[in-house]
């Protein structure tokens, strides 16, 4: 093409060179350097099982919800919703997102007859943003340590997300492998031993991996550590609804710490319980004591916000929003993550039911005693290779089985596979 251009203009091709390629520097060689990237621990787990041919393959890694035939499912309220929207315009919303959905967001989370005035709330790209937009908002603004703790085990991008922010991170003791169970005592110890006005991150409910959650009771002495030694709680939301099926019951960890007068940050996702993991909507929220700070405070998360992404997605917080503003239809989605939650339980049941049943003689009570998506079985990584690698079920090398997963098609399947790599040995380190 240039040729024909240089004859055009009267420029002959003999007084025309190509310029000489640079062997430093060129678009075949300029990102030699970059190395290719670890695997996502969890996504890199679903691309494996994507890639197997086994027939028997069984995905139990990825937390997504799936019905009794393996199918994702599409609740019948949100099909309806999106029914109601399909003559909504694709307008650009401002920085902080849809008031009105961040308003009944907030409502569903902390209750309704809450006052709006006191919560400085935005929309975000689901949870992971929720996490990264308070994490940057902390990172500036929180006067005192700059050090967030976080619960061994937790989810593993917690992590990765708050050193980003600039965030110092450190864990605390919550779960114990020996005793398969919460370690409140070792959880109470490292949040008393935190220096003063630390960050402390908190599951609201349905702890994953662990799907261990403190009773009301641990969390008043959960709280009282955190008033005495004056820490801001950052709750992570995502299961509300889907972890008992009722939402109020799963808010009343996060109700009750606020209700303490407590400083509180909510990272609020409804992946999980409205089913809408690819649209990702969410929401970032801080107490406040009044209006005026409100106003203060919605003024800087919008400074956070607008050179990362400049405005959330419309499209999911409008499903959103439609479902929670409509009292037939807010109706019906409880009774649908209800029935989400009854399935996930009822797995949670057979399985352990079914590990007895094909010889295991190992003790599983405290799968049953979890909640949520998750059970954390307590095998070591070795067993989940070997669960890999032999039976071609898919799972996180924690011992985190994600019962979504599993039907009444593969449950015994898994369970022999499951006795076959713990028989003999322990699930307790």
């Amino acid at each position: 093409m240039i040729l024909p251009l240089l004859l055009l203009l009267g420029v002959s091709a003999d007084s025309f060179s190509l310029p000489s390629v640079s062997t430093t520097t060129t678009a075949s060689n300029v990102w030699s350097a970059v190395e290719t990237g670890p695997a996502d621990n969890i996504l890199g787990i679903a691309q494996a099982f994507r890639a197997c041919r086994d027939a028997r393959k069984v995905n139990v890694c990825v937390g997504a919800y799936r019905d009794a035939d393996g199918n994702p499912w599409v609740l019948p309220s949100v099909q309806r919703a999106e029914e109601l929207l399909l003559q909504d315009n694709k307008e650009y919303l401002p920085i902080e997102g849809d008031k009105d959905y961040v308003d009944k967001a907030l409502l569903f989370a902390y209750g309704n007859d809450f006052e709006l005035d006191r919560l400085a709330g935005v929309q975000t790209l689901s949870g992971t943003g929720a996490c990264r937009i308070g994490g940057e908002f902390l990172a500036r603004f929180w006067p005192k340590q700059k050090t967030i703790y976080v619960p061994t085990p937790t989810w593993g991008n917690h992590w990765k997300i708050f050193e980003e922010c600039g965030l110092q991170t450190a864990p605390y003791r919550y779960y114990s492998r020996q005793t398969n169970g919460l370690d409140l005592d070792g959880m109470l110890a490292d949040i008393n031993d935190a220096p003063d006005g630390s960050i402390i991150l908190l599951h609201a409910c349905a702890h994953n991996p662990t799907g261990c959650d403190p009773s009301m009771a641990q969390w008043a002495l959960i709280a009282d550590a955190l008033e005495a030694k004056k820490h801001v709680a950052f709750f992570d939301s995502a299961y509300q609804g889907f972890a008992s099926g009722d939402a109020e019951r799963d808010a009343a960890a996060l109700r009750y710490v606020v209700g303490r007068g407590l400083p509180v940050l909510l990272a609020q996702s409804f992946a999980k319980n409205f089913g809408l993991y690819g649209e990702r909507c969410g929401t970032l929220s801080i107490v406040c004591k009044d209006a005026k700070e409100k106003e203060r405070l919605l003024s800087q998360l919008r400074l956070v916000i607008r050179p990362m992404y400049s405005s959330p997605p419309r499209h999911g917080s409008s499903i959103v929003k439609t479902v929670l503003s409509d009292s037939q239809l807010t109706s019906q989605y409880y009774e649908e993550c209800a029935q989400m939650a009854k399935r996930i339980q009822n797995m949670r049941t057979k399985l352990v039911q079914k590990l007895s049943e094909v010889g295991s003689t190992h003790d599983w009570s405290h799968v049953s005693e979890q909640i949520g998506m998750f059970a954390f079985t307590g095998m070591s990584k070795g067993m989940c290779d070997v669960l890999t690698d032999e039976h071609a079920i898919y799972l996180t090398k924690d011992g985190r089985i994600s019962l979504a997963g599993l039907n009444d098609n593969n449950l015994e399947y898994v369970a022999k596979a499951i006795h076959a790599v713990t028989d003999g040995k322990s699930i307790a380190e």
